[in-house]
């Protein structure tokens, strides 16, 4: 099944897509301008491959749907509004660089990023697994671990030789034990953090309402009531899973890295200063964070 969706431009999906160049084939990849992974479009697994026909200013993604042949246009509707989230392609980044030309640093590096979106999870549940993987230890390990707990929990989808993996839901993980997380290479605490989280939406938690909250403070203080969930993973959540943009997790020694190359001649800084520069970026402080983290990985030079 193919069809073609046109986000809101500008976007350019190469540069996009990018970050997942040294992904999982089997997980989530991006290679010679195509990028796949398996959804979910109402409980039905398919892999979905996407690959830019358009231009920056002009975009229009093509969506190949596989396997299709028990696709209703429901699902496919369903599928395309997945595809929308993952790269965030409904929203309009003009406001954002028109509040960034009051930074000498964020305007040189928006004009070499034009188009550039930050990625998102299907799932407020999948960036909070995530995020809890992701506590105090690097991201290349992360990865790792992330990678061993979908190829363990998640459903599999099998394409003529070739198996793909699903994120795990959380009825999965609900029923885990201990052991088998940790067999993920998860310390024994994320592993029990992960399964009270899936407890908890078997039992009628409902991550998804955060994305309507205007609060950002709010949404901070109600995950924090989940065991194993600090302000620095609710942020990170909040930016990956639903789209708010202006969370920034001031903390992150990764990104205090990158404000201070660009903005403190590499001197070691704080969580407390590395806010002070980002309030600059008010309402979109989570986004300019990703554009300075893409411009260091790509090198870029102010």
């Amino acid at each position: 099944m193919k069809f073609d969706i046109k986000p809101v431009p500008p976007f350019i999906f190469d540069l996009s897509a990018g970050i997942f160049s040294e992904g999982d084939e089997r997980i989530q990849r991006y290679e010679s301008g195509s990028f796949w992974q398996v959804i979910r479009p109402n409980r039905k697994l398919v892999l979905v491959s996407l690959r830019s026909t358009g231009t920056v200013d002009e975009p229009e993604i093509s969506v190949n749907l596989m396997p299709d042949e028990d696709l209703s246009d429901k699902d496919v509707g369903t599928a395309g509004k997945i595809v929308r989230v993952l790269f965030n392609m409904n929203l309009d980044l003009l406001p954002f660089y028109e509040t960034m030309k009051g930074d000498r640093v964020m305007t040189k590096i928006t004009q070499h990023l034009m188009g550039l979106r930050n990625p998102s999870t299907a799932t407020v549940f999948e960036a909070l697994v995530d995020s809890i993987v992701e506590q105090q230890i690097s991201l290349k390990v992360a990865w790792s671990l992330e990678r061993r707990l979908i190829e363990t929990f998640g459903d599999e989808l099998s394409l003529g030789e070739k198996t793909y993996y699903a994120f795990p839901e959380p009825e999965k993980l609900a029923s885990s034990t201990i052991e088998e997380l940790r067999g993920c290479g998860l310390s024994t605490r994320k592993s029990e953090y992960i399964r009270d989280l899936a407890q908890l939406i078997q039992k009628g938690l409902d991550l998804e309402k955060f994305k309507e909250y205007k609060d950002q403070e709010k949404i901070i203080d109600e995950l924090g009531q989940i065991r194993g969930v600090g302000v620095w993973t609710a942020e990170l959540a909040m930016i990956r899973g639903m789209s708010k943009l202006d969370a920034m997790p001031a903390d992150d020694l990764g990104l205090r890295r990158c404000i201070s190359h660009y903005y403190c001649a590499d001197r070691k800084i704080t969580g407390d200063q590395a806010s002070r520069v980002a309030e600059a970026w008010k309402g979109w402080r989570g986004l300019a964070s990703f554009y300075l983290i893409i411009a260091e990985r790509i090198r870029i030079e102010i």
